[in-house]
């Protein structure tokens, strides 16, 4: 992936992204982006021993710009390599940490 492909991706992250990061390290865990697209999500979590990956989208927003792209679509329908969510907000990505599996 090219320069400019990277900063379009970047350009396209939630408005929420930075708080529920924030949130997420407050809590423990340990975030990355994930930048790379292709339906990739954007969040690689670690906590407690857990891996996880997490796509976020602004609850704030209509439905319809809620949903997941075709490709995020296509990367959950095919995902079996471990925890894989999608959340709205601050609440939703705790609650994921809170799981116990």
């Amino acid at each position: 992936m090219c320069y400019n492909d990277l900063m379009r991706r970047a350009a396209k992250r939630d408005d929420n992204e930075g708080e529920i990061v924030a949130a997420l390290r407050k809590a423990g865990a340990v975030v990355r982006f994930i930048t790379q697209g292709d339906g990739l999500p954007d969040l690689l979590v670690g906590f407690q021993g857990r891996t996880i990956l997490m796509e976020v989208k602004d609850g704030a927003k209509v439905p319809s710009q809620r949903r997941l792209t075709d490709d995020e679509q296509k990367f959950f329908d095919s995902w079996t390599g471990g925890e894989l969510y999608k959340v709205e907000s601050i609440e939703e990505a705790l609650a994921v940490l809170s799981q116990r599996l």
